[in-house]
């Protein structure tokens, strides 16, 4: 069975939030900065082949499954399972409050 390739797509706060956390990160180390966003980077794209590797978003409310999640670098990435496209919802540092959305 051939798994179709989904886009991947940035809610637009969610963007704007990595690259802070980027700068922020550089501020002390811009080797570590390119690592985080490297490897943040690359599990992203990840998604776009195996949308289901990560567990459902418990914070989302009314949770279908279709919202999902996962941490890396101390950084939760939430994300939406659409079937044309991955959406990146948010991005929050896991030393933050848990929102539910």
């Amino acid at each position: 069975m051939v798994m179709k390739e989904r886009k991947i797509r940035w809610d637009k706060p969610a963007l704007i939030y990595f690259r802070e956390a980027i700068n922020y990160i550089k501020k002390d180390s811009l080797q570590n900065a390119e690592k985080v966003k490297n490897e943040i980077l690359a599990s992203i794209k990840e998604l776009s082949h195996r949308p289901e590797i990560h567990a459902p978003d418990k914070y989302k409310e009314n949770n279908t499954g279709s919202y999902r999640a996962f941490e890396l670098h101390h950084y939760r990435i939430a994300y939406l399972v659409k079937d044309e496209e991955i959406i990146i919802a948010r991005i929050r540092h896991t030393s933050q409050e848990p929102q539910q959305y």
